[in-house]
């Protein structure tokens, strides 16, 4: 059975996924500053170099892999597995010196970057780094709760696979334990939770239902939370409607309502076959009409989604 949504920031990791554009990192800030303000110290973290978060929240990244404190008391990291492999080798070999040698040697990127989901692995175990209570790198204090903005549905699930798959592949050995205890926290529902982020289009829905089935099937997690991003009100009756349908002279205004109108009973259509495919909570966040999401309109959706969660 699913968690409870009321729960889900008693996970210590939560992975928001879902179609690329559809608005995942505006629901993993989302989330990171409503989890903050229940006393939770918590990091965004972002993957493949990108820092959305810190320019939403009006923040500055000096390095890819820093951790940093923006607004609303939330952190962020952006995730390079080359840093990743760098900091693993650091606490695996007896020699800073070493590490440095074989990150930077040639041949060892070349090896590592042909090994099928060795990015991944490095990336996923970074996240993990960052959810225990004893962190490798000095000095770093824990998180209560970990938001991982992952990649789009089809990626961001083997970045949590990769895990298990090193672990089957590797058997003995320290990569094998080590990838071992990542997947022990992937794959468990009681530690790990999984966000799915649409839009209330026919693709979006198609594509988090399959996320539905591939979770459950290849990790065994359930579905914890579905938001349905960027869903316009409907300001329109279905009687109001039908008599300035009926109208033989509609004013322009008349025309751009009755559109709107259309658009937000196809949004419902979508959002209710959502629901009926999924056994967690489905909740929408409202389409804001901005040209750019920035930290006010953060705190907006923030506030929505502590209402429901």
């Amino acid at each position: 059975m699913s968690p409870r949504p009321a729960a889900l920031f008693d996970h210590e990791l939560l992975v928001v996924t879902g179609k690329g554009g559809v608005g995942k990192t505006t629901v993993s800030t989302a989330l990171g500053v409503a989890a903050a303000r229940r006393g939770l110290r918590v990091i965004v973290a972002e993957v493949a170099a990108r820092d959305d978060v810190t320019r939403t929240l009006g923040g500055e990244l000096e390095a890819r892999d820093q951790e940093v404190e923006l607004a609303y008391g939330v952190h962020h990291t952006s995730i390079e597995p080359e840093a990743a492999m760098r900091e693993y080798l650091i606490d695996q070999l007896p020699s800073r010196t070493l590490a440095g040698i074989l990150t930077d040697s040639r041949v060892f990127a070349a090896l590592a970057a042909a090994a099928p989901g060795m990015r991944e692995l490095l990336t996923i175990g970074k996240v993990w780094e960052l959810a225990q209570e004893d962190r490798r790198t000095p000095g770093a204090r824990p998180y209560d709760l970990v938001i991982l903005d992952a990649p789009a549905t089809g990626h961001g699930v083997a970045v949590l696979s990769a895990p298990h798959t090193f672990a089957g592949t590797a058997r003995v050995g320290r990569i094998a334990r080590q990838a071992e205890k990542i997947d022990a926290l992937v794959t468990n529902a009681r530690r790990t939770a999984v966000v799915a982020v649409a839009r209330p289009e026919e693709l979006p829905v198609n594509e988090t239902l399959q996320l539905r089935d591939t979770l459950e099937r290849e990790l065994g997690l359930p579905l914890s939370l579905a938001v349905v991003n960027r869903v316009v009100p409907d300001r329109l009756t279905a009687a109001e409607a039908q008599a300035l349908t009926a109208q033989p002279r509609a004013s322009r205004a008349v025309a751009l309502a009755l559109v709107g109108h259309h658009r937000a009973k196809a949004q419902r259509a979508q959002v209710a076959r959502l629901r009926r495919g999924v056994d967690c909570r489905v909740c929408g966040l409202r389409d804001l009409h901005r040209p750019a999401v920035d930290a006010a309109a953060i705190r907006e959706l923030a506030g929505e989604l502590e209402r429901v969660l």
